[in-house]
């Protein structure tokens, strides 16, 4: 888990790595992670490997080493520096109607091509963006978005999608960590295949504490793996 703060009040990602899968085919399902960030601005454009897209009005693009694109904005926020995801819709008002209305995602901001939506106003946003009617591929590269919400609002949630006939991939159902609090989660699909992830809060709050030896343990972990030997014998024979 990765984010510029705690995970119980910021944005973070949730990189997994799955052994024994070099590359991952991108759809168009992701349209991009929107940071405001000066300091990362700066660090890369010192980077020669880190290539830039200046987009104007002090955005740029990138793309990270699986091809995902981040845009990011040389100003620096109070609050979390990721301001929003976004997300390739088929149908914008089919869209709205599930996110903002059945979910009940406040609306902050909408254009012909695209709308804000969010819980918060001091968190992340969600942006849907119209892929004027093409079909959401999510290829192999596909991810999931999470949010976490009280606990006793989840059957709530449940009852409302399956009483609006939406797939529900994953019923409420209670997942045990040994040594840790037990969290609640519901797993829901939009229209568009999207997944959405709801976390009962109360345990998540006790499951996101910031591990103090993180970073070390990524640093061993990374100095450990030989992937790249796996992948280089795999491809001679």
């Amino acid at each position: 888990m990765a984010g510029f703060g705690a995970e119980d009040n910021h944005f973070v990602v949730e990189l997994t790595y799955n052994y024994g899968i070099k590359k991952y085919e991108l759809g168009n399902d992701f349209q991009g992670l929107t940071v405001f960030s000066s300091d990362a601005v700066k660090r890369f454009k010192n980077d020669a490997n880190s290539p830039l897209d200046d987009m104007g009005n002090g955005t740029y693009k990138t793309h990270s080493p699986d091809g995902y694109t981040f845009y990011l904005v040389d100003e620096n926020k109070k609050q979390d520096p990721v301001d929003k995801i976004s997300l390739g819709v088929s149908n914008l008002e089919t869209s709205m109607k599930y996110w903002h209305e059945l979910l009940g995602m406040k609306l902050y901001k909408q254009q012909s091509d695209r709308v804000l939506l969010g819980y918060g106003d001091d968190q992340c946003k969600l942006e849907l963006v119209s892929l004027a009617g093409q079909v959401v591929d999510h290829a192999t590269g596909f991810g999931r978005i999470a949010f976490s919400c009280p606990r006793d609002e989840l059957p709530e949630i449940q009852a409302k999608v399956k009483e609006a006939g939406h797939v529900i991939i994953t019923p409420l159902v209670r997942l045990d960590t040994p040594g840790k609090a037990a969290v609640e989660v519901i797993i829901l699909a939009d229209v568009d295949g999207h997944e959405i992830c709801f976390v009962g809060d109360e345990a998540f709050r006790d499951l996101s504490q910031v591990d103090p030896t993180a970073k070390n343990l990524l640093e061993e972990a990374m100095d450990r793996d030989k992937s790249d030997e796996w992948f280089a014998k795999r491809e001679t024979k």
